[in-house]
């Protein structure tokens, strides 16, 4: 039964949100043998496991597309892992950081639409909608009814990454208008945000007492520092748009939120920062969900950012043997055999967000450490099991506690995004026109990437070996190429260029 819409008052801002009047462009997408080709291919003739499992994710995620219901208020194409009986906000936005990389063969990109389309009058949109009928599963006031505020950060980086910011125009609108809504149901009178486990999507997880359901009135660290993220990309989107007063707004709030996270959240003591109770109490388990704060560079004070990043570096917190769990060892209800979810289960989803910030912040090599250790543990479990899985356990090679098999949702990021970014070591930010080479990777021989997409239309090979670098492309753009020793940058014109080092 689908939904009935809110009574509350209309959010002016809704008017401007294109996706609630479109349809369904009916797209299909082509089979996955006939895209293979234009996919980004990863050069790793010392890895071909990680390889063959980069392959098998492509097409396994391609056999998990979907094309809306005809009945349905749905307006774009979706990836739903089987077993999956719903379409969430978060998943959604994580799948499309993979799907980047497929945009030169088949544009998927644009998942979040049917969310942006599912949009209340007074500006709510749900964590969970029904692919059936479109609708919103929650209703607006159950504290469980919306996720994580990181659907800004996915546009944010696919500006990034494409250089497209003609979106902006599109997304901002209904963006903006469930910021207000969230601020308006989702947060204190002091501005400090609220989630439950379900709705910040780390359901089981001990840190709040009781929490699955219910916010017990505790200021939660994620959700805050999410709203302060949130605040600062819709803020940076308001000014291109020549949105003053908005961006204004946003400015404001987030200003006020990171006070509020390094006067609150902060624990001196734990070098942490971590969820307060309503009389001020600190939480005393350490999540993973405390490294939202590292997306945004401005938020965490340089002095505190040492103590707070050294619990990735330590064994008897979140350097297990898979890196990197979701609860620290440290931390009452860590299970150490299984990862039991989020009570300390290795989430690809997390720990991609833990790697961008990390870059965020300058820290290449750890995230680079962390992210071979992440990959080769999720090629073994691959290798033994054939399947890709929704979490793993921190201490051994195998799948976690309840985890659904064949889960390439979130969990493709891994193997392709991680994979691209994070092992071989590649970024582009295409607004500056520069792509960045962090070579980090211990190889004998020649590796990189070939056919990948760069900007809105063009390709690139980049292959180098501690010699040289070989770049092929169609589009001109800045190189920077860094490694442990030294950084240089060169401007790459279209073509064939060969780069000593």
């Amino acid at each position: 039964m689908a939904l009935k819409p809110t009574l509350q008052p209309a959010e002016p801002l809704v008017k401007k949100n294109p996706f609630r009047q479109r349809n369904f462009d009916g797209r299909t997408p082509p089979p996955f043998a006939d895209v293979k080709n234009r996919l980004p291919q990863p050069a790793l003739p010392e890895h071909p496991g990680w390889v063959e499992m980069y392959w098998r994710a492509w097409e396994m995620a391609w056999n998990h597309l979907r094309r809306p219901k005809g009945s349905s208020r749905l307006v774009s194409l979706y990836l739903l892992p089987p077993d999956q009986p719903d379409l969430l906000m978060a998943e959604t936005a994580f799948v499309s950081q993979f799907m980047l990389y497929g945009r030169s063969a088949f544009d998927l990109t644009r998942m979040l639409d049917n969310f942006y389309a599912s949009q209340h009058d007074d500006g709510f949109i749900g964590r969970e909608l029904d692919p059936d009928s479109g609708e919103n599963v929650y209703c607006p006031y159950d504290p469980n009814s919306t996720g994580p505020a990181v659907m800004a950060w996915a546009e944010w980086r696919r500006y990034r990454a494409t250089g497209d910011d003609g979106r902006f125009a599109d997304v901002f609108w209904p963006l903006m208008a469930h910021h207000r809504w969230r601020r308006r149901h989702r947060s204190w009178p002091d501005g400090a945000y609220w989630a439950t486990g379900i709705g910040s999507g780390l359901d089981n997880q001990p840190r709040v007492p009781d929490s699955m359901s219910h916010h017990q009135h505790w200021s939660w660290v994620d959700a805050t520092m999410q709203a302060a993220l949130d605040g600062r990309l819709l803020a940076q989107m308001a000014s291109q748009l020549g949105q003053t007063d908005l961006a204004a707004e946003l400015s404001q709030e987030r200003t006020t939120l990171i006070q509020l996270i390094n006067e609150r959240m902060w624990n001196e003591e734990t070098g942490f920062y971590h969820d307060v109770s309503p009389d001020g109490r600190f939480s005393p388990v350490k999540s993973i969900a405390a490294y939202w704060g590292l997306a945004d560079a401005e938020l965490i004070p340089e002095k505190r950012r040492e103590m707070f990043v050294r619990h990735l570096r330590e064994a008897w917190a979140f350097k297990l043997p898979h890196r990197i769990p979701s609860l620290s060892a440290d931390s009452d209800g860590y299970n150490s055999q299984t990862g039991h979810g989020w009570r300390g289960g290795v989430w690809p989803s997390a720990n991609y967000m833990v790697l961008k910030g990390l870059r965020a912040i300058g820290q290449h090599k750890l995230a680079h450490a962390i992210a071979v250790n992440h990959v080769a543990k999720v090629c073994d479990v691959f290798r033994h099991t054939d399947m890709f899985w929704q979490h793993y356990a921190p201490e051994s090679a195998t799948p976690g506690e309840g985890a659904a098999p064949n889960a390439v949702g979130a969990t493709g990021l891994t193997p392709i995004a991680m994979l691209l970014e994070d092992v071989i070591g590649i970024s582009v930010d295409w607004p500056q026109r520069r792509v960045t080479w962090d070579r980090r990777l211990e190889a004998a021989g020649q590796y990189g990437v070939r056919r990948l997409p760069v900007g809105q239309s063009g390709t690139m090979d980049l292959l180098g070996d501690e010699t040289g670098i070989v770049v092929t492309t169609d589009t001109p753009f800045t190189l920077e190429i860094r490694d442990a020793e030294q950084s240089l940058q060169t401007a790459v014109p279209s073509g064939r260029t060969e780069i000593a080092l």
